[in-house]
């Protein structure tokens, strides 16, 4: 009300056989307004979500990052890679909240009330909102087949850096570390110039010989074809594991190749379907091993691709049909956020299994377009029928019961719980 009173359109109406029509200014005026408000709550719904999401990515990690003894900034353009795909999968959810959380605030401010009276057409409201999620769907569809593959590229290729340096898995000093099955590596001292003081490498991946090396001090060199660690002034202990002899052998000089630390897979980054750009998706090499052992994975990631960026648009829909007209406060119904979010989130739990499925099934491909347009349809038909979706009469009164029984029960173990303890105080 108080933007309605501050913008003095009820002025600029001009009246025409007893009747209002709406000004096309004032019309573009609340437009503004209304998508201002929810491109505010947009971003901060969103910056919030994707922090969340991108501190649960980096946790899921943190064993990764602490043990292979990275710097401060390659820890922070690691993690920084996580961002981009957290995007995607948050923005349609920041929509609906934000849609839904404006509209149920204007509706409560008596402003959806005032404009539907004033006499503007519905489409003041569902435009800027259409407009914005068309936007939102094209930035989804952006990030996803070009900005997140980069990142899952250069997130696999640092991780397979990170692990073929086998001296930096064990720069904490004093501490064990299994660099592979059976195979660990210790350090007493690492100065900073690269020397090692105090070497300790077991090695048991032989099942018929076990070794251990000592040394004083060691080295790692770097030659054009290959890592070496070198070690002075050690003795190899070599045990027979059938009978048990053990043989000392002391040098003053050993060389280890680095490569022999290595399994495969830490010598070279898998790349899977979905850190592929959309190009390769649509035409993927014949000779990718990946795609010759799963190929209906590949067309699997391809249809994803195709039909995630619709969400945010699908999304805005239901959120208008959830929460575009304005209701009565008397209405004792489940607020508008809550069937916005509850509907989006079963659409986008269709979508997501059926995503799943579609790795072993192809028959189920055609469900991923099925789904999103189906319900945009709906969403669409009750716009179009001034039909607004909602849980159900009975449904809501059963919520709204169970809700205020709970409240009343915490409320009085609450008081008992305060009484007993200011009793025993006495």
């Amino acid at each position: 009300m108080a933007w309605i009173e501050q913008s003095g359109f009820n002025e600029r109406l001009i009246e025409q056989g007893g009747g209002t029509l709406f000004a096309k200014h004032d019309m573009r005026l609340i437009e503004i307004y209304i998508l201002r408000r929810i491109v505010v709550m947009f971003f901060a719904v969103l910056l919030s979500a994707v922090g969340i999401t991108w501190i649960v990515q980096v946790l899921g990690r943190i064993n990764f990052l602490t043990t292979s003894g990275q710097s401060f900034y390659y820890i922070l353009k690691f993690s920084s890679n996580l961002l981009p795909s957290a995007f995607p999968v948050v923005m349609p959810f920041a929509l609906v909240i934000a849609v839904t959380q404006t509209l149920s605030t204007m509706n409560q401010d008596s402003e959806l009330v005032v404009i539907n009276a004033a006499g503007a057409p519905r489409s003041a409201v569902i435009r800027p909102v259409m407009l914005f999620a068309i936007v939102i769907a094209a930035a989804s569809f952006l990030i996803s087949n070009f900005v997140v593959p980069y990142s899952q590229m250069n997130m696999r290729q640092m991780v397979a850096e990170a692990r073929g340096d086998v001296i930096n898995l064990v720069v904490q000093q004093g501490s064990f570390r299994e660099i592979d099955t059976d195979l660990y590596l210790q350090i007493e001292n690492r100065d900073s110039n690269g020397t090692i003081q105090g070497l300790f490498v077991s090695d048991s991946r032989d099942k018929t010989t076990d070794l251990i090396y000592y040394a004083k001090e060691g080295l790692v060199v770097q030659t054009a074809d290959q890592g070496l660690l070198i070690m002075k002034d050690g003795e190899v202990h070599r045990r027979d594991v059938q009978t048990g002899n053990v043989s000392i052998i002391k040098f003053n000089t050993y060389a280890l190749d680095l490569a022999a630390f290595l399994s495969s897979d830490d010598k070279e980054a898998t790349i899977f379907p979905k850190d592929r750009p959309l190009d390769y998706l649509m035409n993927p090499d014949p000779n990718d091993k990946q795609y010759q052992q799963r190929p209906l994975r590949y067309t699997s990631e391809l249809y994803k691709r195709l039909t995630d960026w619709m969400y945010p648009i699908v999304f805005a829909l239901i959120s208008l049909a959830a929460a575009a007209d304005s209701r009565s406060h008397r209405e004792a119904r489940i607020s508008a956020s809550f069937t916005a979010i509850t509907i989006s989130l079963i659409v986008f739990w269709l979508g997501y299994s059926t995503g799943q499925s579609t790795d072993k099934n192809a028959s189920m491909l055609p469900m991923l377009f099925a789904i999103p347009i189906l319900a945009a349809l709906s969403a669409i038909y009750a716009l179009a029928t001034n039909r607004q979706i909602g849980i159900p009469t009975t449904w809501s009164n059963w919520f709204k019961r169970t809700f205020e029984t709970r409240q009343v029960a915490f409320a009085s173990a609450g008081a008992r719980l305060f009484g007993r303890k200011r009793g025993g105080h006495r």
